[in-house]
Formats: structure tokens, C-alpha cells, sequence
């Protein structure tokens, strides 16, 4: 049961990175910022007001291809993808900060969907984890094991964790 679960999860990454690389050709000017944002403890009552995301760690992540880097972002919905299905359930948006995009994947199974709209302002936390063409934001939401910092969403200063 294990090795399907792995096996659910790395289809779930391929999935995800597909999408870019689709939407990366469909939108070839468009490139990705990876927020910046210290790491905030996981059993933070309440989240850290977000950053403008503009700060030269998030970029300095990306330049330097680095991956599991926990980053803060504010930014603009630019596009909403259909939700992944496979393993587990993950809402899809492309979010536009400064000149750049980053693909945000928040799961569904674990946090409510959040209303998002194309032109929406959202702030958020969670893991960015670069790839070639781009990068993904995921872990948007709670651990309910408690070993991974806690994620959010914020749209019109509701909170979804």
C-alpha cells in the first residue's frame, strides 16, 4: 500500500510539472518568481503578515535552482487550471508576482478550496520547488502530522489552511 501511495504521489509531480511545461509553451514570455519569506514555525497560532514577495531571496531560490524553500507571496491570479485528480486533490492556479508567474497547487483534501478569480489578489505561504521551465508553490495548507511548517492562502482577508 505503501509503494502505490509513493507511486500516487510522484504521478501527482509529474502531473503538476506537465502542467507548466503546457503552460510555460502556451505562454512563452512568462517566467516564474519564487517569493521570498522566512519560515514560520509550524505551530504558529496566527500567520506572519505576508511579504510583497519582491524580495531578492525568492529570486535568488530560483537562480539558484533550489527546491524546499518555504516562501511568502503576494501576487495576482492571472489564470485557474483544472484541479489535479490523482492522488491527492489539488486546486491549481497561476499566480503573477512582479513580471513573473509561479503554478499554485493547494490541496483540496487536506484545506478548503479557496474562491479564487482570474485578477484576484492572493497572499500565501508555502513550499516552492523549482523546475526548469518554472516553479510550483504547494504545501498551502496544515500539516495534520505536524512535521512540515504550516501553509495558508489568504483572498479578501480570509484565511484557508
Amino acid at each position: 500500500m505503501r509503494g502505490r501511495s509513493l507511486i500516487a504521489r510522484l504521478l501527482a509531480v509529474c502531473f503538476l510539472v506537465a502542467t507548466v511545461c503546457l503552460y510555460k509553451a502556451r505562454n512563452p514570455g512568462a517566467g516564474t518568481l519564487p517569493p521570498s519569506g522566512a519560515p514560520a514555525p509550524a505551530t504558529a497560532a496566527a500567520p506572519a503578515p505576508p511579504s510583497s514577495g519582491a524580495a531578492g531571496d525568492g529570486l535568488d531560490a530560483f537562480r539558484a535552482r533550489r527546491s524546499g524553500v518555504e516562501v511568502e507571496a503576494t501576487g495576482v491570479v492571472t489564470r485557474r487550471l483544472p484541479d489535479d485528480l490523482e492522488g491527492s486533490k489539488h486546486q491549481r492556479f497561476i499566480l503573477r508576482v512582479g513580471d513573473q508567474t509561479v503554478l499554485v497547487a493547494h490541496n483540496i483534501d487536506l484545506a478548503p478550496r479557496v474562491p479564487v478569480s482570474e485578477g484576484d489578489t492572493v497572499q500565501l505561504r508555502g513550499e516552492y520547488e523549482w523546475n526548469q521551465l518554472g516553479g510550483v508553490i504547494h504545501w498551502t495548507h496544515r500539516d495534520p502530522a505536524g512535521r512540515h511548517p504550516a501553509g495558508w492562502i489568504r483572498i479578501r482577508g480570509r484565511l484557508y489552511q
